[in-house]
């Protein structure tokens, strides 16, 4: 493994252990809203239970996306 991808590793893994204590702690009372957006799936019948959080995935892929992109634009 190439020692430059060492220092991001590290960080990413910060942030994962970050989030995770955020969300252990009593995170998601804060983001209970998650998951519960209109146009968000959610069919339950008895013996049967499908999700599909399309408008939440769609809202993590441009936060994600948007800091992708700060992060490229800021590291030249």
């Amino acid at each position: 493994m190439p020692p430059q991808l060492g220092k991001p590793l590290v960080f990413l893994g910060l942030a994962i252990v970050l989030l995770g204590a955020f969300l252990w702690l009593g995170g998601g009372r804060l983001l209970g809203w998650f998951g519960h957006l209109p146009g968000d799936i959610r069919v339950e019948r008895p013996g049967f239970r499908f999700y599909a959080p399309i408008v939440s995935m769609l809202l993590v892929s441009l936060l994600l996306s948007a800091v992708l992109w700060l992060w490229r634009r800021l590291g030249r």
